[in-house]
């Protein structure tokens, strides 16, 4: 996730609560950093104000989508002006939706997911029973694992931490969000506990899948 915007306030505050649901953030106070950083690391959104100095961010947009690595990449703009002829403005120029300031961050995380699920597939919904991704279908109900005609069973929490990161493929989960989210919170584990299983669920399905982001933590492969 990219985030642009020349109030380093609202750069920490979405910094925060971002990470907090697992995203990796990179944040920008200038549009001419902010198209640096997303040709640097392509991410999955951005995350865009308008009013900035030098370089405002509908040039900044319009530079995103005229680059051809970048040009599908969703936008949320970030702006102070609430009115039917800026909305329009807005998304004649690119963006995939706006957010009028002062943000409120349940909403933001509401608009985020909505765009992603339409881009990605992105999807928080608990109660899903299985996932077809790759080659692979992971039948919560059962605990299972398909690949092929091959049938894998994983103990309770491998398969728990497989689902999860297949349930957002492309994004970075940190080992805290995984251990927090499968462990809970009022277990006592380590760090160290996550890549066990990320290890043992390698050598049992393969290698492929679930790739190591260093000094963060674990990505499912898009």
């Amino acid at each position: 996730m990219l985030v642009v915007d020349d109030e380093h306030d609202i750069l920490e505050l979405l910094e925060y609560n971002l990470k907090k649901l697992g995203f990796e953030v990179f944040m920008a106070d200038n549009g001419a950093d902010g198209i640096k950083l997303a040709r640097e690391h392509k991410p999955d959104l951005i995350l865009l104000d308008i009013m900035m100095p030098k370089m405002d961010g509908h040039e900044v947009c319009a530079r995103i989508k005229e680059d051809s690595a970048l040009k599908n990449t969703p936008v949320i703009f970030l702006t102070a002006r609430e009115d039917e002829k800026t909305e329009i403005r807005n998304l004649d120029e690119g963006a995939d939706d706006f957010l009028t300031k002062p943000i409120s961050i349940s909403k933001l995380i509401s608009r985020i997911k909505a765009v992603l699920r339409r881009f990605q597939g992105y999807s928080d919904d608990e109660n899903k029973l299985s996932i077809r991704i790759h080659d692979l279908n992971i039948d919560r109900e059962r605990y299972v694992v398909m690949k092929g005609e091959k049938e894998y069973r994983l103990p309770r929490k491998e398969f728990e931490v497989l689902f999860k990161l297949a349930e957002h493929p492309g994004i970075v989960l940190k080992r805290e969000v995984l251990l927090n989210e499968i462990w809970g919170s009022n277990v006592f584990v380590v760090d160290r506990t996550v890549d066990v299983h990320i290890r043992k669920i390698r050598d049992k399905i393969g290698s492929e899948y679930i790739e190591t982001v260093k000094g963060v933590g674990y990505r499912f492969r898009k």
